[in-house]
């Protein structure tokens, strides 16, 4: 099953705290799930990170498959924001994501499980 992360789970992670370090440890294991992120969360992760970070960051986005972003993909994410986020504050990274998955399949782990109210999403917190 593809397994999409949030851009949250993974900067917790890359900020070395023990329930994200402990959460993808475990996870590595899990042959059954393979590890994507999507384009806008890989993009939060690259551009923000400083020049100290670029070595151990690039090697842990090199565990994840990177989903693209197609028309289809910001034609539905487009419908999504406009849907939600009046509602649930969702921003175009999280709409982009969902409509990802909702083309794809999977699930995703977020921190943020207000920003992912579609009914036919599987979301769920890494901890």
């Amino acid at each position: 099953m593809r397994t999409y992360f949030d851009a949250d789970v993974m900067i917790w992670h890359l900020r070395g705290k023990d329930e994200a370090k402990g959460f993808f440890h475990n996870f590595y294991k899990k042959e059954e799930y393979e590890m994507w992120i999507g384009a806008m969360q890989r993009a939060e992760i690259v551009f923000f990170m400083r020049d100290h970070e670029i070595k151990s960051t690039m090697a842990f986005l090199s565990k994840f498959r990177c989903a693209p972003v197609d028309q289809k993909v910001v034609d539905l994410g487009g419908e999504l924001y406009r849907k939600w986020h009046h509602t649930h504050g969702i921003d175009i990274n999280d709409a982009i994501l969902a409509a990802t998955v909702t083309i794809t399949g999977g699930k995703i782990y977020t921190l943020n499980i207000k920003h992912y109210p579609m009914e036919d999403i599987i979301i769920e917190k890494p901890w």
